[in-house]
């Protein structure tokens, strides 16, 4: 009998799906996110909450203007209050109260004390007395009513302030040194770069990307914006030959995939940047990934093509012109914040104090603008470390306005406990949250002083509410991402997963990860302070938190 042979048949390979690529899919919506973006612009919104929504309360407001298009006015609703964690993941008409949290831009952190008395009195009078700063150098408020939007947004103008694009699938606000054009150690002011791209922040062609953008220009030998972990950043450089300058820096973020920044290799000119940021910008307007929220960002696209092919299309295709090859800027690992007294370089000095996680009220805020008056002073900066700037401070009157400002509960000398420790709003406010943050994190510090005094090595220590990272716990010397977990009992509660030894700068990474360790909120603070000791008395002399985690045990982790 004759052999038979039969010939497999190729299966036609599956075209792969399109990612939503304006420049290569085309710009049909591919999801109901995309659409709605589409439908008109995103900031027309305003004028319906000042004509409509302000007159007819909560309940007159669009579903498709409250998610997504109040986001573009820098207007999330808050959470409702008294649910767990356990609702966290529930419809928005479950999790959402009938009050709105605002955030208010301070592009470069830059704030007079007009400005702050005026976000003061505004908030005292229409939110509750909330006043948060945040890592990204805005405020943010609590408790607004819709009806009260438009007279908070009058006042904010009259005050050279707004919330436009505070949020939202747009280019948010732009950190920079808060001591630009002062500082010692400055190696290019960004200021004027940082101005040129608020005029056209929120021009139409940068009101429809993929997901959010986040920029990040310090010309501070500091690296005072955390320039890694941004989706575009320039950093403060000397060329050889071409003087004072900027290293170009695309794809950085953290949250659920997590990646750092990588170098373009280019030397940036001061007047270069609003230019390529705004092509970068466009880069990703036209070529980011649209299909799928998750895989929105920047990053994911730098990932795919590679910085060379980035560079490459930026220059071809958007700048026109061929950028300079450029040196690396050398990482600065600590002290990249500004607490405490810093001499400038006009001889005055700025006073960096550290309200506790940032939080402060209306009254306490317009009390630190009239202070900072009567020592003559009229500008303030904000942080990417939740900090608050004095500058231009006369000498002589450093330790009067030090020991005045302690009183007010602003401290330049925090113990390394307080002054490294960060927490996003969590369950308080935050509908994405599942754990209690603000009131751990104070526990936390006040019993690592009481048991430790303070540390002689810097320490940050990070609480967030879920794996969005605001607080950037990936990358603290101890990162606790709240979820959660099992009681042991079968019941789930409040809890962390823990993350230990993250860091930017030279040898970045995110965090150590013990298999299966998770903290129970109500177990937390003993957790911290055990491994604390366990840094105590384990480090070999002057040996660092960090340095010591890397080597440590697991059991000494635990």
């Amino acid at each position: 009998m004759a052999a038979t042979t039969t010939t497999a048949r190729k299966r036609p390979s599956r075209k792969p799906k399109p990612e939503g690529q304006w420049k290569i899919d085309g710009t049909a919506p591919l999801n109901h996110d995309e659409e709605i973006k589409q439908e008109s612009r995103v900031l027309d919104v305003k004028q319906r909450v000042i004509d409509t929504y302000s007159k007819g309360g909560f309940d007159s407001i669009d579903r498709e203007d409250l998610y997504p298009r109040f986001k573009w006015l820098g207007l999330y609703t808050q959470r409702k209050q008294n649910l767990g964690g356990e609702f966290t993941g529930e419809d928005n008409s479950v999790l959402e109260d009938k009050y709105f949290m605002m955030r208010i831009r301070f592009d470069g952190g830059i704030c007079s004390t007009a400005q702050a008395r005026a976000v003061g009195e505004i908030s005292r009078d229409y939110a509750r007395s909330t006043v948060d700063l945040t890592d990204r150098q805005n405020i943010q408020l609590h408790w607004v009513r819709i009806e009260d939007v438009p007279s908070i947004w009058e006042k904010l103008e009259d005050n050279g302030l707004n919330t436009w694009d505070a949020c939202g699938d747009v280019p948010r606000v732009v950190l920079g040194s808060p001591v630009a054009g002062i500082a010692k150690d400055e190696i290019v002011d960004a200021t004027p770069a940082i101005r040129e791209i608020q005029k056209i922040v929120t021009d139409d062609e940068f009101q429809n990307l993929p997901r959010k953008f986040k920029t990040a220009i310090s010309g501070n030998a500091r690296q005072d914006v955390v320039h890694e972990i941004n989706d575009l950043a320039f950093i403060g450089v000397e060329h050889p030959e071409l003087g004072p300058g900027f290293e170009c820096y695309v794809g950085g973020g953290l949250s659920t995939n997590p990646m750092l920044a990588r170098s373009l290799g280019a030397f940036v000119a001061l007047e270069q940047v609003p230019e390529v940021w705004a092509n970068v910008v466009r880069i990703f307007r036209d070529y980011g990934y649209r299909r799928l929220r998750n895989r929105a960002r920047l990053k994911f696209l730098v990932a795919q093509w590679g910085v060379e092919k980035f560079r490459q299309v930026l220059e071809d295709e958007y700048l026109g012109y061929k950028l300079p090859d450029g040196p690396h800027a050398p990482s600065n690992l600590v002290d990249r914040d500004h607490i405490g007294v810093h001499e400038q370089k006009d001889g005055n000095a700025y006073i960096g104090v550290k309200p506790t996680l940032g939080h402060m009220s209306g009254e306490q805020l317009i009390a630190l603008a009239d202070l900072a008056e009567r020592y003559g002073v009229t500008d303030l900066r904000f942080t990417p470390f939740k900090e608050v700037l004095l500058l231009g401070v006369e000498q002589g009157d450093v330790d009067k306005l030090q020991s005045d400002l302690e009183e007010m509960g602003l401290y330049s000398k925090p113990s390394e406990f307080r002054r490294g420790l960060l927490s996003c709003t969590g369950l308080e406010y935050c509908k994405l949250a599942h754990v209690t943050t603000k009131s751990r994190a104070i526990e936390l510090a006040d019993e690592l002083e009481e048991r430790f005094g303070d540390l002689d090595s810097p320490i940050t220590i990070s609480l967030n509410g879920c794996p969005n990272a605001c607080a950037r716990h990936q990358v603290s010397d101890i990162g606790l991402k709240g979820q959660m977990v099992d009681n042991g009992n079968g019941e789930k509660v409040e809890g962390f997963q823990v993350h230990l030894g993250g860091t930017i700068g030279e040898g970045a990474n995110f965090g150590r990860k013990l298999r299966g360790h998770k903290v129970l909120s109500t177990e937390l603070t003993d957790y911290v302070t055990r491994v604390v000791q366990n840094y105590v008395d384990q480090r070999d002399g002057d040996e660092t938190f960090r340095t010591w985690v890397a080597r440590a045990d697991e059991e000494a982790l635990r």
